[in-house]
């Protein structure tokens, strides 16, 4: 998938105005039903000037987002830090604070513990996914700063900015990127950065 910007633009590099400053605000939008093949839920991220291709959630996009229900979450939220595989994925000098993630890393989605949408290390008697992950989709992760302050039972878990599944599968919730475009969305975003997904 090609980047797509509506002025002329080199990808992410920096240009202008919001570019030189870093990134701060960013939208990810669903495209509409009839443009979407097989009714495969895909969207369009928005990161001044330039328009990537993303995808959602299998339950689209919800303003009353429950743990299990496949969709993505409606509003607008801080871009909290991340972590990245670095068995693939090279330390840059990011701004946006980034870890390492081990083997022994999850994320707890079990609405009954109360460690319920926090790191976890594994292992964990709590229900949980793991971040280490071998088919890629965690290699470069942002961490969505939804449900986390505060934190409410069954609202949902693990909301992420990362990598897409071949063929733009839909996600369990959360906003998937090529893993060239987030690679090259990073180190572009201010430390102030802020998604708003509609």
């Amino acid at each position: 998938m090609k980047l797509v910007a509506k002025k002329p633009a080199k990808s992410f590099a920096r240009g202008q105005g919001e570019v030189k400053r870093g990134l701060s605000r960013l939208a990810a939008t669903r495209l509409p039903r009839e443009s979407q093949a097989q009714d495969i839920p895909l969207g369009r991220f928005h990161a001044w000037p330039v328009v990537v291709r993303c995808t959602i959630g299998r339950g689209g996009i919800r303003q009353d987002k429950r743990e299990g229900d496949r969709a993505t979450p409606a509003g607008a939220f801080r871009l909290l830090g991340g972590f990245f595989r670095p068995d693939r994925v090279l330390r840059k000098a990011w701004v946006t604070p980034m870890r390492p993630v081990r083997p022994s890393d999850g994320w707890c989605d079990d609405p009954g513990s109360a460690l319920y949408n926090r790191r976890v290390l594994l292992p964990c008697r709590a229900s949980h996914e793991k971040l280490w992950r071998e088919d890629r989709l965690y290699d470069l992760v942002i961490i969505l700063d939804y449900n986390i302050h505060p934190r409410r039972k069954n609202r949902g878990s693990a909301i992420f900015l990362h990598c897409a599944r071949p063929g733009f599968a839909p996600t369990e919730g959360c906003i998937a990127l090529r893993l060239d475009d987030l690679r090259r969305l990073l180190p572009r975003l201010s430390c102030k950065a802020v998604l708003t997904i509609r």
